[in-house]
């Protein structure tokens, strides 16, 4: 088995806690279902840890996962490390050629339509606002939507403004802010096809 380590060189993600070493699954896994604000930053720290590996797509399922924290807004980290949309912009573009991606436009797609579990409403609409995020910043043509499955099932993809009301309604105070900036790539700016 390769020893795992970081790329040499690799800027970290600036909206993402700084890691010193290589950080496993292990971080995550001794919180077992208890999602709190701890659970959170080892989350997010495990996504830098793996961006930092070079593995971009592991990072972004890892920012996923931290969606899974039982937030209220009212948490320390969270004045430090807000929700990761932005996070998950900047590794989305800055993400190496070289580097395994995958089609996050679709996974979010997918991720939407079929989430379960705990606050699965919650994360349904997290995933929808990610959806449109990645369509802002990615190619279509290299990072399309699943035709396939929008004609087979009937999906109907929320435009970002139903995502936006829909977040303001069960999300944590302030979340459709943090999309809007994430998805403008700027702070306070962002308007978006309904």
């Amino acid at each position: 088995m390769m020893e795992r380590k970081h790329v040499e060189g690799r800027e970290a993600c600036p909206l993402l806690p700084g890691v010193e070493g290589v950080l496993t699954a292990q971080v995550t896994a001794v919180f077992k279902r208890r999602y709190n604000a701890d659970f959170y930053l080892a989350a997010l720290r495990y996504a830098q840890s793996l961006w930092m590996e070079g593995k971009a797509a592991q990072a972004l399922l890892q920012l996923n996962k931290s969606f899974m924290a039982e937030l209220t807004g009212e948490e320390d980290v969270l004045r430090q490390w807000a929700l990761p949309y932005g996070a998950k912009r900047w590794v989305m573009e800055n993400c190496p050629a070289g580097d395994f991606l995958g089609n996050p436009v679709r996974h979010y797609q997918h991720l939407a339509t079929r989430i379960s579990g705990p606050r699965s409403e919650l994360r349904r609409w997290r995933a929808w606002a990610c959806f449109h995020v990645a369509e802002l910043v990615l190619d279509r043509d290299t990072h399309p939507r699943d035709g396939h499955q929008i004609a087979r099932e009937g999906v109907k993809i929320p435009g970002m403004n139903e995502v936006l009301d829909q977040l303001g309604e069960v999300g944590i105070p302030g979340e459709e802010r943090l999309v809007r900036e994430a998805a403008a790539g700027r702070a306070g700016q962002g308007d978006f096809p309904s």
